[in-house]
């Protein structure tokens, strides 16, 4: 009888440590997984570091995203990981590529 509690005690904590650990891991690496493959050219991405920028080019390992302008308006590009996404920028207002560089602006102007 004593082992079978035990028993009973020890499933219970995995059962636990499942629904509150592994299940909800999953989950996430689930839509990230979808939303690495749902990147498009023209689509404004945060990478896991923070940077901000619009994807200009893409292919299966690498995301090539603009994120500035230099002096001649020509675009900074810098190359990533495709795995370095960490979210598309939603279509809240002020979120898009030309509201950011318009703030920029603003705030070199002032």
């Amino acid at each position: 009888m004593e082992g079978l509690g035990q028993i009973v005690i020890l499933g219970g904590f995995f059962a636990v440590m499942y629904l509150l650990l592994i299940r909800p891991q999953r989950k996430r690496q689930k839509e990230q997984e979808q939303l690495l493959s749902a990147l498009a050219i023209g689509d404004p991405v945060v990478t896991i570091g923070g940077l901000h920028g619009v994807i200009i080019h893409l292919d299966e390992q690498t995301v090539d995203l603009a994120v500035a302008e230099d002096d001649d308006g020509d675009d900074v590009v810098l190359r990533f990981q495709r795995t370095s996404v960490a979210r598309v920028i939603g279509d809240e207002p002020g979120d898009d590529r030309e509201d950011v560089l318009a703030q920029d602006e603003a705030e070199d102007d002032a």
